[in-house]
């Protein structure tokens, strides 16, 4: 067993899907030409996906970020000075080479090796209207891929915290990824974090996650709806209850409401921090969890990691994108 007090390589690992957001402004009538429902995100197909990346470029100059819930939270992680690295998968094509770029440039190493020869590196493709509305056209491809083989024992060994998205949990490969790297990370005596993602998965796939809630996770990350789901038929407060009885550190958002922090006995309410104008609400929860985990790494008590968690959605709301 590892001294969790021993110098790590990396203060946390991230494991999820490797999502290029591809973000273009096109005017309204760009959506009706090519059949783009204003507002929604839709799962789209590889042809689909492939032939709206060619009309985007075709209709202005793009601007790529390497994405995916968990990317974008490792990134703000990074941002603020602590040691990163990520795991997910990515196609063997150029929009692969760009994500793998992308990562490394915002200070993060990820070195999982690209599907071969199959499925193209998924992309999110977002049409910005003169409104400001933002409507995405989401291809999971190869960041669905993701298997028991892309864990790298000696990496999770070497890192403090891994940090797990629950997006993954829709692939049966991935659920057993997951334990794989919760269940070396325990025997290594790391720290397992994860978050549940979206109130949706959690519905699909409820009670896997109360298994690895109660039985693999040490600090979970949810927001409201996704509690409430996880724990369906209770009221928000006995939701709460039934969380806090499995003795674990529990990060509750809930919007303009701020925050609820669990630690053993205790309820830390900690308030959002206060914005000018939200401008895009995308990426505030994986900034929040950016901000617990920077602050919880760097030595602060879980009221004070939560302020600067709070901090971090704060900022990211008051521009266009996911990241910082």
């Amino acid at each position: 067993m590892i001294d969790k007090n021993m110098p790590a390589r990396y203060d946390v690992l991230g494991v999820g899907n490797a999502i290029m957001d591809v973000i273009a402004p096109v005017p309204d009538a760009f959506l009706d030409l090519n059949a783009i429902e204003k507002g929604a995100m839709t799962l789209i197909d590889e042809p689909r996906a492939l032939d709206l990346h060619s009309k985007f470029t075709s209709e202005s100059a793009p601007k790529e970020i390497a994405g995916g819930s968990g990317a974008n939270t490792l990134a703000g992680i990074a941002m603020m000075g602590v040691a990163g690295a990520y795991v997910g998968k990515v196609g063997e094509d150029e929009i692969g080479q760009r994500f793998v770029k992308s990562m490394h440039d915002a200070g993060l190493d990820f070195d999982t090796p690209p599907l071969k020869g199959r499925d193209a590196t998924a992309r999110c493709l977002v049409a910005v209207t003169p409104d400001g509305e933002r409507s995405m056209n989401t291809f999971l491809g190869a960041s669905v891929k993701f298997d028991a083989k892309d864990i790298v024992r000696e990496q999770v060994e070497g890192s403090r915290i891994i940090y797990m998205e629950g997006y993954l949990f829709d692939k049966d490969p991935a659920k057993k990824a997951f334990v794989k790297a919760a269940e070396i990370a325990q025997a290594a005596n790391r720290t397992v974090s994860l978050t549940l993602s979206d109130s949706f998965c959690v519905e699909r796939h409820r009670e896997s996650f109360r298994q690895l809630v109660e039985h693999h996770t040490d600090i979970l990350f949810a927001n409201e709806s996704e509690l409430l789901s996880l724990y369906r038929g209770l009221s928000f407060g006995d939701a709460l209850n039934a969380l806090a009885a499995v003795d674990k550190i529990a990060c509750i958002t809930r919007s303009e409401k701020g925050s609820i922090i669990l630690e053993g006995g205790n309820r830390h309410l900690i308030p959002a921090a206060s914005v000018d104008h939200i401008k895009d609400a995308t990426g505030a929860g994986d900034q929040y969890a950016a901000g617990v985990l920077a602050g919880h790494v760097t030595g602060m008590s879980w009221i004070e990691a939560g302020h600067l968690g709070s901090r971090a959605a704060a900022e990211v709301i008051s521009h266009y994108g996911a990241r910082p």
